[in-house]
């Protein structure tokens, strides 16, 4: 029950030639007195009957990156309802193999999904090549904040992500026609307005409302207060948040005040109904360390010269390592930036940030520290440093797109001379998907962007280019391209390239034969 109880507020003593006068007034305001704890239950017996009422048409929001913290149980009892049909499915990614969402779009359930990211899932590529299924490519990082904005109460919002690319103009198809791209677009992509504040350009974009979340959890007491454990927090509480109605799968469902109210991610509020997982979790791609002393031993400068001099991949990562000071806050992108670390100087020691939510990430762990909720940005296993945090997709991509990092590195497929940067797809043929990069190299001013690549492509097509003929990814947003042929610093302001390093062997002549851009050279060019 509730009671009131006065308040006494003193009231400033005012002083007169004869007495000084002090007086109070009374606020009454309301306490909880003998409140019994509510004994009303969220948790159903079976997951087959929490999903019951989803029906046909319904938008399904699905946390999880990668196999990390993805509802498989919630999903599984979804196939058992084949009658329920055009569903859009809104998440990271839509699985690996036979674990995640593509078990819906096999069943013929899903109709379009709305993500970030496909990364090897050849099945929903050639699906979407094909017109079988539709797909609204969407950066990883804008896709939680339009969850986010739903959830708060918002209709939209403003963000420097995609802005001068094909996100904003609308040009990545939605779903092609029966019969593929030759047949033509059926869904054409959904154009953005764009707007300039303080010399930066900003689209705007809708929020994202749910009608249905997904959601899986470490831990869930019986009145639905949740808790995540590491990078299985992605997505999935920013879900709950969102929807009509939220389902939540929990690895532990235990009585209403065994959790502690300091640890809890998301209050029973936004939570309807509660399940036991009991899906075993899944690791997309485990990778290990050598031995447990391979993961605190620092490379000799002996070794990582010799790794240079022998493979090319290892000369680019030596050459941009040159870049990062010591406390430097990082991103590295899949595939060369992955190599860098092994370049710093021992005096250099970094924060390693992986956009699922981890600043302070560690090398690959042995078989024994192999963990399915901590895994890196390309969905392999990894480790935390002491020291390190976990957090969810939405505080990631705000530390990102504010310029807190000090540098990014990534990959491409084409860099022009004023910096543009384009590596997510090749209209037609190859879907990869957007993920976080457009976030990366969305605040170029406070976040260094450094690309890492081959001068040249497998036929021969200069990768450093005039102006990009593929979809970009950010437009202005490269300032230094290292390749295996050389560096160049971009003046993206200008729109011009200086030469300011040359590999070892490689002649001026053969560099301009090779380069399709115009550069000048510096005063004195390095050599690596």
């Amino acid at each position: 029950m509730l009671a009131l109880r006065p308040r006494a507020i003193t009231i400033p003593r005012a002083r007169t030639s004869s007495r000084i006068a002090i007086a109070a007034r009374f606020r009454y305001y309301s306490v909880v007195a003998n409140a019994p704890i509510p004994n009303k239950t969220k948790v159903w017996d079976s997951a087959d009957e929490a999903v019951k009422d989803v029906k046909s048409g319904d938008i399904i929001l699905s946390g999880g990156f990668g196999l990390s913290g993805i509802p498989e149980t919630l999903i599984n009892a979804m196939t058992k309802r084949p009658d329920v049909k055009g569903l859009t499915a809104i998440s990271n990614n839509a699985g690996a193999g036979d674990h995640g969402l593509v078990k819906l779009i096999k069943s013929g359930q899903l109709d379009k999904v709305m993500i970030s990211y496909l990364g090897g899932n050849k099945y929903l590529e050639s699906a979407y090549l094909n017109g079988d299924v539709g797909i609204e490519l969407v950066p990883q990082g804008t896709l939680v904040a339009r969850l986010h904005a739903h959830a708060s109460g918002e209709p939209a919002l403003y963000t420097p992500t995609g802005a001068n690319t094909e996100v904003e103009h609308g040009g990545i198809p939605i779903r092609f026609k029966p019969g593929g791209m030759k047949a033509g677009v059926l869904i054409p992509g959904n154009k953005k307005e764009g707007r300039e504040f303080n010399g930066r350009r900003f689209i705007l974009e809708p929020a994202i409302a749910g009608d249905v979340a997904f959601v899986h959890a470490w831990k869930a007491d019986e009145v639905g207060n949740l808790v995540f454990r590491y990078t299985a927090n992605n997505y999935n509480g920013v879900m709950a948040r969102n929807a009509k109605l939220t389902i939540v799968e929990a690895e532990e469902i235990v009585p209403v005040g065994s959790l502690s109210p300091n640890a809890i991610h998301v209050p029973g509020v936004y939570v309807d109904r509660i399940v036991k997982a009991t899906e075993p979790k899944s690791i997309e791609v485990t990778k290990l360390a050598p031995s447990k002393a391979s993961q605190t031993q620092e490379a000799s400068p002996a070794e990582a010269d010799n790794k240079a001099h022998k493979d090319w991949r290892h000369r680019i990562a030596r050459r941009a390592a040159r870049e990062i000071g010591d406390g430097f806050y990082v991103n590295l992108g899949v595939g060369i930036p992955t190599l860098i670390p092994e370049h710093l100087d021992p005096n250099v020691k970094v924060w390693l940030e992986s956009e699922n939510g981890i600043l302070g990430m560690g090398p690959y762990p042995t078989p024994e520290q192999v963990d399915a909720d901590i895994i890196n940005a390309g969905k392999e296993t990894t480790t935390l440093l002491p020291g390190a945090s976990t957090f969810d997709s939405a505080e990631s991509f705000n530390m990102i797109r504010g310029g807190h990092m000090d540098v990014t590195c990534l990959g491409a497929m084409e860099v022009s001379q004023a910096g543009d940067i384009a590596n997510f797809m090749i209209p037609g043929k190859l879907v990869k998907g957007i993920g976080g990069a457009m976030d990366l190299v969305s605040n170029p001013d406070k976040t260094k962007v450094i690309v890492t690549m081959q001068h040249v492509s497998k036929d021969g097509a200069p990768k450093v280019v005039k102006t990009c003929s593929l979809p970009l990814t950010g437009a202005r947003a490269v300032s230094l391209i290292v390749t295996d042929l050389a560096v160049f610093k971009v003046d993206r302001a200008a729109g011009t390239l200086l030469l300011t390093d040359i590999a070892e062997g490689v002649t001026l002549d053969e560099l301009r034969s090779k380069t399709a851009a115009d550069f000048e050279v510096a005063s004195h060019v390095a050599t690596f």
